[in-house]
C-alpha cells in the first residue's frame, strides 16, 4: 500500500450464490461510510493544504479525494451505468495514477501544480459520482460490480491512510509546527511493557497466504508452504525509549551495523534520527505528529523509520528482523494463544523479505489489475498495520511494502532472533 501500486483481487474467481449474497449484505452501507471518512478527514484542513504536495511520494490531499472518486468512475460506471458521461473529460488524465491501460497519466511529482480544478469542484465531482453509483444498486446481483465495489472501497481505505501521512509530512514543513487535531483530543498511547520479551516457535513446516471467505488483495495468495527454522520473536514493538539508546550510543556514527547501501544513504541525507524528531536544547527530544509538536513519549512505539534504520537497530541489538513467514506464523499462534502485543494498530513492522510474488502467483489481465505484479522489485514487505490503517482494513495475511529508504509511512520495528539447532 506504499501509494505507487494497487493490490487487485483475482476478479474472475467463481463465487457460489451463497457468497454472492454475503459479500453484497451491507455493502453499499459501508462504501457511503467509507466514502464520508474521506472527506472527514479532509474536512479540518484549508484548500490550501489540500492542494499543497510536500514530496514526489507524498500527494495532495486534494488530489486523494479525486482520484479514489476517479476509480468508481472509470471502473465501475463506465462500465455499468446506462448512458455513461464522463462528469468532465479532462478528470481521466489529471487523476488517472498509474494505469496504463486507461491512458495517459499526469506526472506524480507535478500533482501540486494542479490549483484547477478547485477543491470545492473536486468535493462535487465526489457528490455527483455517489449519486450515480447509488443507481446503480440494481447491479448489486452481478458478482463483478460487487466485486469492483468492494475493492474501490478498499482501496479507498489504502488512501485514507495515506491521506494522514501525507498531510503530515506536509504540516511538518512548515516552521511553525501545525497541528491537525487539537491536543485534548489526542487518545493516549497504551505502554509497553518496561522489559522486551521474547517468544520461542519451534522449526516446522507451516503454511501461509490467504484463504477462504472474505477479502483479500491478490498479493496475499496462492497460500502455500513454508519451512522454518527455529526463531524467536519479540513480544513487541521497539519503543521510541529503546531507540533513543541506539541513537545515544552512536547507532548513526558506526558502520559496522548498516548496510552498505544504508551508510550511504544517512551519510547521504545527513540522517541521524526518525522522520518526525527533532532535539531542542532547552526542552529535549520532540517529535511531530497530527497533534503538533510534543514533547518525546519514550513509551510509545517507534515510528517512521527506514528499512535501513530498523536493520541497523536490530543489528545494534544483537537481533534481526523477522521474514514475513515467520511473522504470519506467530500471528496465526497469536490467535490461538494470545502471546504477541501489538500486532496491529501501532506501526507497519519492517521484515527482510523482499516484495516478490508467492509461488504460483499470476497477475490479473486487464487495467484494473496491472499493478499486481510489476512492483515485486526493489522493496520490503512490512506487516500488521498502523495506527493510521483504517478500522477493519488490516488482517494477518496483508502485504504492505516500501523501498528500503521510505520513512513517511508509519513504520516501526519487532525483533526477530534465531535459535540455535538442536543435534
Amino acid at each position: 500500500m506504499n501509494g505507487s501500486p494497487l493490490f487487485m483481487p483475482k476478479l474472475s474467481d467463481p463465487q457460489t450464490e451463497q457468497e454472492q449474497t454475503l459479500q453484497a449484505t451491507g455493502i453499499v452501507e459501508r462504501w457511503q461510510a467509507i466514502r464520508l471518512r474521506s472527506v472527514a478527514i479532509a474536512a479540518p484542513l484549508s484548500a490550501e493544504d489540500c492542494m499543497a504536495q510536500s514530496m514526489p511520494d507524498a500527494s495532495p490531499i486534494k488530489w486523494h479525494l479525486a482520484h479514489t472518486t476517479w476509480f468508481f468512475e472509470t471502473f465501475i460506471l463506465e462500465q455499468f451505468e446506462t448512458g455513461f458521461q464522463a462528469f468532465h473529460t479532462d478528470f481521466r488524465v489529471l487523476f488517472n495514477s498509474y494505469y496504463n491501460g486507461v491512458g495517459d497519466k499526469h506526472p506524480r511529482p507535478q500533482r501540486g501544480l494542479l490549483t484547477r480544478p478547485s477543491l470545492d469542484t473536486v468535493l462535487a465531482y465526489r457528490r455527483n459520482v455517489d449519486e450515480r453509483i447509488l443507481q446503480c444498486q440494481d447491479q448489486l446481483n452481478d458478482a463483478r460490480f460487487v466485486s469492483l465495489l468492494e475493492l474501490g472501497m478498499q482501496h479507498e481505505q489504502q488512501h485514507q491512510e495515506l491521506m494522514l501521512t501525507d498531510i503530515k509530512h506536509l504540516l511538518s514543513c512548515n516552521p511553525i509546527f501545525p497541528a491537525l487535531y487539537p491536543v485534548s483530543e489526542m487518545r493516549k498511547p497504551l505502554p509497553v511493557s518496561q522489559n522486551l520479551s521474547w517468544q520461542n516457535y519451534d522449526a516446522c513446516l507451516c503454511e501461509i497466504g490467504h484463504q477462504g471467505q472474505g477479502f483479500s488483495f491478490d498479493n496475499e495468495g496462492p497460500r502455500h508452504r513454508q519451512f522454518l527454522e527455529a526463531f524467536q520473536l519479540a513480544t513487541r514493538l521497539i519503543s521510541n525509549a529503546e531507540y533513543l539508546e541506539f541513537i545515544e550510543d552512536g547507532g548513526y556514527q558506526n558502520p559496522a551495523l548498516w548496510l552498505a547501501e544504508g551508510w550511504d544513504w544517512i551519510q547521504q541525507q545527513d540522517l541521524r534520527h526518525p522522520l518526525y524528531w527533532r532535539y531542542d536544547f532547552q526542552q529535549g527530544w520532540q517529535e511531530f505528529g497530527l497533534y503538533g509538536l510534543l514533547p518525546l513519549n519514550p513509551q510509545q512505539a517507534l515510528g517512521h523509520i527506514s528499512y535501513f534504520e530498523a536493520s541497523a537497530f536490530a543489528s545494534w541489538a544483537g537481533a534481526r528482523l523477522p521474514t514475513e513467514a515467520e511473522w504470519e506464523y506467530a500471528a496465526q499462534q497469536h490467535e490461538i494463544e494470545g502471546q504477541l502485543s501489538q500486532l496491529f494498530d501501532h506501526g507497519w513492522q519492517w521484515t527482510s523479505s523482499s516484495y516478490s510474488p508467492y509461488p504460483g502467483f499470476v497477475a490479473a489481465a486487464g487495467a484494473v489489475g496491472e499493478y499486481n505484479g510489476k512492483f515485486m522489485v526493489n522493496q520490503y514487505v512490512l506487516r500488521g498495520s498502523s495506527a493510521f490503517t483504517p478500522t477493519g482494513h488490516s488482517r494477518i495475511t496483508y502485504r504492505n511494502f516500501f523501498p528500503a529508504t521510505a520513512r513517511w509511512q508509519l513504520t516501526g520495528l519487532r525483533l526477530a532472533r534465531s535459535l540455535a539447532q538442536e543435534d
